[in-house]
């Protein structure tokens, strides 16, 4: 299942890490993804949900 917010789209970026002799090798900085689940068109889905989306208000949790 891919990594992204089903709120924003947003998923992971892309970097490099590199070593004290400055070799590069691929890394890469995942979302802080949560469960939710939330209020969707009046009916309560679940929802895989960023923590900044979260934190913005832009998802309405379900009671």
């Amino acid at each position: 299942m891919a990594r992204v917010c089903d709120v924003c789209g947003r998923g992971p970026q892309f970097g490099n890490r590199i070593s004290h002799a400055h070799n590069l090798t691929k890394r890469r900085w995942n979302l802080n993804l949560q469960t939710v689940r939330a209020v969707v068109n009046g009916a309560n889905r679940r929802l895989r949900v960023c923590a900044s989306c979260i934190r913005s208000g832009k998802v309405q949790k379900a009671a």
